[in-house]
């Protein structure tokens, strides 16, 4: 390409009257003509005054892009020679690699594509674009979130930030923090522990892919509840592990005779509030499974899901605080409590474990987030958090209430409720003719939010049909007439 033609296909191509710098443009229109073979290599690009004055630039801006050009290899430029096309064809390079290796040309193969771990991941995935709607279950209402409080919190460490409090997390997180978690989860929840002992992560998916990958291989068993969150199963999954559904039954999880012949790596519980059933498990079965970890060589991992939010008794206890020999690992999150937004969780680990999960935790994901750890403390610590949590359960008891009103006035007896003593959805019962995931669909479509339950089950042979409704995030006024309208589309397909 001549000079004259050059400047002529660039000040076609430049818009000086864009936003986006000339720089950048000019730049961005040379490096993609060399790329395409437009500019051939060895081609000679106009003197820098030159090309500046036809374009009507500065001559700093084309002394500017020819440099950048330059550093990246596009180009080559040498004093008094001027600027030239590099040669940075891949093929001559390629082809010097083969012979050097002995290779022969690689037949053409099919454009890359996931994995087969990745295709079942995205395949069997449950998270939902929406998650601020009548009735997303699961999500608190983040507008009650006493954020002047938190702000003053913050700005508190903000005006003299300490080193320590701005670097990388070692060790398990923010000490203080764990040493006001441990007396917390003592008093609320009878968990036993040591501040030592509670490993601050993310959330409910870190700390369960943290414990995969320090205490199974892959190909190893892990029992999950049938049905079960999605996002535990899919995270056990993607760490290799084979997951085995195991049924639910009034007292909580309930292996058969020939799931107990076996012993698994894990048992994967939520003993307090099933989710997404809301079943309590009974003491007996909870003697019976610890009774069965310690000789079968299993852990147990505690996921106690909205703990906080029980209507009518106080939050139960912990498994964990049954727990004699060291088997249970306890995970928590702050997503339900405060806001899901927060991405703070906790592990607790038995005694034996700790310094091998300090490790892991540091390794394999270099934590940070400790401004967040110590306002966090400051937030517990000054009692705002269990002021918080008192608010809140009056909040989600009252609109738990008002949708049960609401299904009552449309339905009558006609259908149950079940799973509302606790946490931040409910469950609408429904036949087994109507199908859930359907309904679901046409609710969605109306901008109602109703999970259906027969999704959570391992296998469509088993799954019961129902609607998860979350009360916590939908304003009291807005209850009632969200559910008439839902109300429609259920009428329309029952029996």
């Amino acid at each position: 390409m001549k000079p004259t033609v050059l400047s002529d296909f660039l000040a076609l191509r430049l818009n000086l009257e864009s936003s986006e710098p000339t720089y950048r443009q000019l730049y961005r229109v040379l490096q993609q003509a060399i790329l395409s073979g437009q500019l051939p290599i060895g081609t000679q690009l106009p003197p820098s005054r030159t090309l500046a004055k036809e374009l009507g630039v500065a001559r700093n801006t084309v002394t500017h892009v020819y440099s950048q050009l330059a550093v990246e290899g596009y180009v080559t430029s040498t004093i008094g020679s001027g600027t030239y096309v590099a040669d940075t064809a891949p093929e001559k390079n390629i082809g010097a690699t083969r012979r050097k290796l002995g290779t022969e040309t690689p037949t053409p193969s099919s454009p890359r594509k996931l994995s087969k771990r990745g295709e079942r991941l995205v395949e069997m995935a449950g998270a939902s674009k929406r998650q601020w709607e009548a009735f997303v279950p699961g999500v608190p209402d983040v507008t009650q979130f006493p954020a002047k409080i938190w702000n003053r919190l913050l700005s508190k460490h903000w005006r003299r930030p300490k080193p320590e409090l701005l670097t990388y997390a070692h060790g398990g997180g923010h000490m203080p923090l764990r040493r006001t978690l441990a007396d917390y989860l003592g008093t609320a929840r009878s968990v036993r522990c040591r501040p030592e002992q509670i490993i601050i992560t993310t959330g409910i998916h870190q700390s369960l892919h943290l414990i995969a990958q320090l205490l199974s291989d892959a190909g190893d068993t892990a029992w999950v509840e049938d049905p079960c969150y999605w996002g535990a199963r899919n995270v056990l999954i993607a760490c290799g592990l084979q997951t085995v559904p195991v049924e639910i039954d009034n007292e909580g999880m309930n292996p058969s005779a020939e799931q107990l012949k076996t012993p698994p790596r894990f048992m994967f519980l939520s003993p307090s509030h099933q989710y997404p059933l809301g079943n309590v498990m009974s003491l007996a079965r909870r003697r019976l499974l610890l009774e069965y970890a310690k000789h079968g060589g299993s852990w147990i991992i505690e996921d106690d899901y909205d703990s906080e939010f029980r209507y009518g008794s106080r939050p139960l206890a912990s498994l964990q605080g049954l727990d004699n020999e060291g088997q249970v690992l306890y995970v928590g999150t702050f997503s339900k409590i405060l806001f899901p937004g927060l991405r703070l969780g906790y592990l607790v680990v038995p005694e034996a474990l700790v310094d091998h999960f300090a490790t892991g935790l540091s390794e394999l994901y270099r934590e940070g987030q400790l401004m967040l750890q110590a306002v966090l403390t400051d937030f517990i610590a000054e009692g705002y958090f269990t002021s918080h949590i008192r608010r809140m359960r009056l909040l989600y008891g009252e609109r738990r209430t008002l949708l049960i009103d609401a299904i009552r006035k449309n339905f009558g007896d006609k259908l149950s409720v079940s799973g509302s003593d606790a946490g931040l959805h409910l469950i609408l019962r429904l036949p087994d003719s109507v199908d859930d995931q359907a309904l679901s669909e046409s609710a969605l479509s109306w901008g109602i939010v109703a999970r259906p339950l027969s999704r959570y089950y391992s296998s469509a042979q088993n799954a019961q049909r129902g609607l998860l409704l979350g009360y916590a995030c939908v304003p009291n006024d807005t209850i009632a007439p969200a559910f008439d309208k839902l109300a429609t589309l259920i009428t329309e397909r029952l029996p």
